[in-house]
């Protein structure tokens, strides 16, 4: 007998009923024995806007309840929303999230806090663990021992001139992790291992709306976190689907997307020179003005991501194709259509570019994550 865990794409809901995002999913999300998601909204009735929030949305508190019927048992904190309408709004949310009965991994009132893990016990027995991470940190959004935030797993970027005698060529971009944020995240995956079976993390990380590219300091903290003992890593942020890499045996997901995220934009925001700056990193983007998924075209492509737990351990992993039109309600594709076949080809695509080693099959259930050579 084995067990469903799914993790969603980034979660931000912005309407008048948080129930419609998951309208077209709610069955299949509910179906699943462990239904993990990653918020980038809070759900408090106020707060206080951080001057150093870039793009913030105060949602309506019965969010966590609309999140709790679509069937959500574990949610992260952790990421670069955590603390964008202060800390009130912070502890609002976390409340209205643990009083729906979720689970709330990645972020606390302390460091200690934001760094337990949210533990499960299956029904054939296996023990499973969540944690979760954010490296996408505006000042001061990651909690240290008397300061509310989230689990931060920062790097460093340094930019190494290329042509010493041409000023004003493009550097070459290195990033690295934060010493002390990856030994701490090491330890908090070998605890949990010493105490469950299965365990699994989220980072909130990467490089948004760029295509393909994986950052190295993402490819450094999946293989310590891989060898530390997890037995998966779920990706958010990037708001665009990226590659998956199979190491040791372990799925590493980049970026699952988006999933019920809703996004307006009006005409000064798209003529403002940060909008502008933003979207040419993108393949093509153009602002729809009427749509609730102000998104780049390939973020209509998304997915559910897939495991099959049993015996004490992961058996099988993969993921659900997912389309998200201009309602910015995600749904569930059928297998060989139009849309199943693109997400599956752009999957193919972006991991090669990225030079990861998973390769995508078709099967009943899923579209399988399998190693190279499979």
């Amino acid at each position: 007998m084995s067990a469903t865990f799914l993790a969603t794409g980034d979660l931000a809901m912005d309407r008048d009923d948080d129930r419609e995002s998951f309208a077209a999913t709610g069955d299949v999300l509910r179906s699943a024995d462990l239904l993990f998601g990653q918020l980038e909204t809070r759900f408090a009735a106020s707060g206080v806007r951080l001057p150093q929030a870039r793009h913030a949305d105060l949602a309506l508190p019965d969010g966590a309840a609309a999140l709790k019927a679509a069937g959500f048992d574990i949610i992260s904190m952790a990421g670069n929303h955590v603390l964008d309408w202060g800390n009130d709004a912070f502890f609002e949310t976390k409340a209205n999230l643990e009083a729906a009965g979720i689970a709330v991994v990645g972020a606390g009132a302390d460091i200690a806090e934001a760094r337990r893990p949210a533990r499960f016990v299956l029904d054939d027995g296996t023990r499973v663990a969540m944690l979760a991470y954010s490296s996408i940190l505006p000042m001061a959004y990651w909690a240290d021992e008397r300061r509310p935030g989230c689990a931060p797993m920062r790097a460093h970027t340094v930019y190494e001139q290329i042509e010493h005698d041409q000023p004003g060529t493009p550097a070459r971009i290195h990033t690295y992790p934060h010493r002390d944020d990856l030994a701490a995240m090491e330890a908090d995956i070998r605890a949990a291992k010493a105490g469950s079976d299965v365990v699994l993390v989220s980072h909130h990380w990467g490089i948004h709306f760029v295509r393909a590219e994986i950052a190295d300091y993402q490819r450094d903290v999946a293989r310590v976190a891989i060898a530390a003992g997890a037995d998966a890593i779920f990706g958010g942020h990037a708001h665009i689907l990226k590659g998956c890499e199979i190491i040791d045996g372990r799925p590493v997901f980049y970026s699952l997307c988006n999933f019920a995220t809703d996004l307006r934009m009006d005409p000064a925001h798209a003529a403002s020179k940060s909008f502008q700056e933003i979207r040419a990193l993108a393949e093509e983007w153009e602002p729809d003005f009427d749509s609730l998924y102000n998104f780049p075209k390939v973020s209509r492509l998304s997915m559910v991501a897939r495991l099959e737990i049993g015996g004490g351990r992961v058996l099988r992993a993969g993921f659900l194709p997912v389309h998200i039109g201009r309602d910015a309600v995600p749904r569930f594709v059928e297998r060989g259509s139009e849309a199943y076949c693109e997400t599956i080809d752009y999957m193919e695509a972006v991991t090669g570019e990225a030079e990861l080693n998973a390769r995508y099959r078709a099967a009943d259930d899923m579209v399988e994550l399998v190693g190279a050579g499979a």
